[in-house]
């Protein structure tokens, strides 16, 4: 799953969003995700977690003008696929707003 976020913030501050932005979902669904490992290199985060004892992991790029969200859904969690699309999209554009 790939999703474009556009966002007219500079790198550093897209960066920063993103790393309170992680913080509060694992806050806020700490009951459903396990072992969240979370890591920069350079503008591109790398992530991975447990949820419901299914793991998924992905990316996310920082450019200029866009957060690209890259991401393998375990198996079980595909047919939530739409679900989680419309989850990032809506916190990606109320966190760059």
């Amino acid at each position: 799953m790939r999703i474009g976020i556009v966002h007219d913030k500079d790198r550093e501050e897209a960066k920063r969003r993103i790393e309170q932005l992680v913080a509060s979902l694992a806050s806020r669904y700490g009951g459903y995700v396990r072992e969240l490992k979370q890591e920069w290199t350079g503008d591109t985060l790398h992530f991975e977690f447990t949820a419901r004892g299914a793991r998924a992991r992905g990316t996310v790029e920082v450019t200029d003008s866009e957060a690209i969200v890259d991401g393998r859904l375990p198996l079980l969690a595909r047919p939530f696929e739409g679900r989680i699309r419309s989850l990032i999209e809506r916190e990606g554009a109320r966190l760059f707003t």
